[in-house]
């Protein structure tokens, strides 16, 4: 069982099939939590500040409401979780919210929306089961 799951969102992935999952790595217990992990990209944001006059709290909300289906299985599971977004580069953000905090595992989602992928894995999920040293549960 574990008891603290990152779970890296992106939006481009489908995650329809991770909370069955969680459920067997929590092993329905209320101490685990899953911190649900969002980066908003710096070109999104300036893009957004630039052509809509939406700056981070703006978007975080609209994308805690683009996640409510995901969210809302992970409800109907019992499952604990928070919702948590950073702005930056992807890459530099999830390295670091690994580094700041004890997770015991992170659960990535490889299912692509799109079926034209070039390769197995994304480049996001590649770069972080590569670079960190904790486990790494990366679900099709």
């Amino acid at each position: 069982m574990y008891k603290n799951i990152l779970l890296p969102y992106d939006f481009g992935n489908s995650f329809a099939n991770v909370p069955e999952q969680l459920v067997k790595l929590t092993d329905n217990s209320s101490e685990s939590m899953i911190t649900v992990f969002n980066v908003i990209s710096e070109n999104e944001m300036a893009d957004n500040v630039k052509f809509h006059g939406k700056h981070f709290d703006d978007i975080a909300k609209e994308r805690v409401q683009d996640m409510k289906p995901f969210t809302d299985l992970l409800d109907e599971h019992n499952l604990n979780y928070k919702v948590y977004f950073a702005a930056g580069r992807i890459l530099h953000e999830l390295q670091k919210e690994i580094e700041d905090h004890d997770y015991d595992v992170i659960v990535m989602s490889n299912k692509r929306s799109k079926r034209d992928i070039k390769h197995v894995l994304g480049h996001v999920t590649h770069k972080v089961a590569k670079r960190v040293n904790i486990p790494v549960m990366i679900i099709k």
